[in-house]
This record gives C-alpha cells, structure tokens and sequence, in this order.
C-alpha cells in the first residue's frame, strides 16, 4: 500500500515555544496498517502533558521532525475506515473515542488520525463527541493507578489533585469498587469534590500529610499523587502501602512503600478496559467534565488558559468549527 500523498488540518508546532506557538498546519495523511482504523476527528483533549510537546521538553533534537510536532493524546469522532486485519467490532460510521501516543506530527491535535484498533473504543451515547473526546486518557491513567494498587474493598485511598481529572476519576473508581476515599482540595473545590463522591476532605496544599495522619494515625492504605507532591505526602501512607503516582516519581526511599510510577502508555491498546471507561460513563458512575472547546485556530488560547491554572474540566479542540 502506498502512502497517500493529500494533506490534513492539524495544531501544531514548527517551532517550540509559549502557547501562542501552536498553529493551524498541514500534515500528511497517514497510511492505514492492516490491523489499524481511521478516525475522523471532531474533537481532540488539552492535556496538561501536552505543553511538554508544544514546549520541546519531549524532543531530543530541539527541531520539530516532518511538518511539525503535534500534541494531544485523546480523542472523538467517527470511524471512516478499518484494516482488513483489524481487531474490532465496531464498523465504519460509529461514533469512536481513542486514545493517542503522540510522536512528532502522530499527536490528537489533527481532524484525521490513524491508530492501532484496540487503541479505540465506541464512545458514551449519553456523550458528544467533546465530552467523550475528555475520557480516554485521564480515565485510563486513573485505572492504571488503581489497578497498580491493588487495594482491596474497605481499605482507604487517599487522593491528592482530586478536583483534577484524573483525580476525579480515581475517585469515582475507587467508590465503584469499595475503597474509602479522603481527598484534598481547596475551599473552592469542597463541593465539587465531595460531589464525585469522597468521603472525607482535607484542605489542599502543604501539610497535607499531615491532615490526612490527623484523621487516620496509622496512615492510609493507597495514595494516588495526583498533584505532584512526591515526598512530601508519602508519609501519609502506612508502612507497606501503595503509592501511585505520575511523571515518572518512584519514591524518596525512606520508608517499605509499594511505590508504582503509573503511565498511561502501558494502557494504549487496552481496548477492554476502554471500553469498561465507556460503559461507565454511559452509567453515570464516571462524569466527563469539560471547561470549555476551541476552533483550531484558537488552541493556543487553550494551551494559555491551561497553564494559568484554575481550570475544572478539560479544554477540548473542536475539529468541526
């Protein structure tokens, strides 16, 4: 099969920067493989870990490779095409959500993608495209950890970011299956919080190990550091407990703690538990939250919003604007 040689529109970067560095560009179509399915994208998620692509904190040459590097990790719309190979029942026309492992111009940011079949699931049919487009990686991040985990009914995860989305959906996944859950947040996020279901709150910010120790002494079973804490939580974690957390942390050393660094990518073709994420939300045990969505050309807008912080939901790219 021969590469097609037409263009799509994508958000991108030619040259790493602030957000106003992302743009509207044009980058090759892809090939489909035998076992792979084509997405018409309408919607695409702003993820924190995006700006690491926009930024050139993830390029090793400090130069775009191709037309340019691509950001993005998730997204909505309709599958247009499937391998003869493919592992999948879905069919051309359905409404499909998927998750994406960004590399060079392969990111989310782009209205038509290629990816591995079992990387795409049906999306919610409570949900539009926008909503469903904000699941697939925040929710598979948060199976992972609870998964890595492995903690048991009755036993107590303590969750910090847990206004985050991630974070609210450890949450309501850890209620799904039994786990008592303290959160933290700031007066602002009490409500929010306590409405995806935690079962005790403690303020946010520093000290917080020593808030969660007030209400349980002996320190909780599981932590999942949502918000980058690191060292400074783990001492809310009793002696043998778990801690799942992200950006690559695996412990100070200090004390016997289960310490599982949780990435995303080792979930990318887990279409199975995709597809769990799917029904769930279909049964309101997980709610997708969005901000706010964006016309392409305005992604750099989104990208400056993100990074001033404060946003509850995720900021998602509207391909059909």
């Amino acid at each position: 099969m021969t590469v097609s040689t037409a263009s799509i529109r994508a958000v991108g970067v030619t040259t790493y920067g602030a957000p106003d560095a992302l743009q509207v560009v044009e980058v090759p179509k892809q090939e489909l493989g035998p076992t792979e399915v084509r997405v018409r994208v309408t919607a695409a998620t702003i993820n924190p870990t995006d700006t690491y692509t926009r930024n050139c904190s993830r390029s090793k040459t400090g130069t775009p490779r191709g037309a340019a590097d691509v950001p993005g990790m998730d997204i909505a719309g309709t599958l247009i095409e499937i391998g003869e190979d493919a592992d999948t029942s879905l069919s051309v026309g359905d409404r499909v959500m998927g998750i994406v492992v960004p590399r060079d111009d392969h990111g989310a940011y782009r209205e038509d993608i290629v990816l591995p079949a079992r990387s795409v699931t049906a999306a919610p049919r409570n949900a539009d495209d926008i909503a469903a487009s904000t699941l697939p990686m925040n929710g598979l991040t948060a199976r992972r950890a609870l998964d890595l985990l492995a903690l048991n009914p009755g036993q107590v995860l303590a969750v910090t970011g847990a206004a985050g989305s991630t974070g609210g959906y450890v949450i309501q996944l850890a209620k799904h299956v039994g786990l008592i859950v303290v959160a933290d947040a700031s007066e602002a996020d009490e409500e929010l919080v306590r409405s995806l279901g935690a079962d005790q709150i403690v303020r946010r910010g520093e000290g917080v190990a020593d808030r969660i120790l007030e209400l349980y002494p002996d320190g909780v079973d599981g932590l999942f550091d949502g918000s980058v804490q690191e060292s400074a939580v783990l001492p809310a974690v009793k002696t043998g407990g778990g801690v799942a957390t992200v950006r690559g942390y695996r412990g100070d050393g200090k004390r016997d703690l289960r310490v599982h660094a949780v990435s995303v990518v080792d979930m990318v073709e887990e279409q199975k538990k995709l597809d769990e994420l799917r029904q769930l939300a279909e049964d309101g045990v997980v709610t997708l939250r969005v901000a706010d969505s964006y016309a392409p050309e305005d992604a750099w807008r989104a990208h400056e919003r993100l990074e001033a912080g404060g946003t509850r939901g995720r900021l998602v790219i509207d391909f059909t604007r």
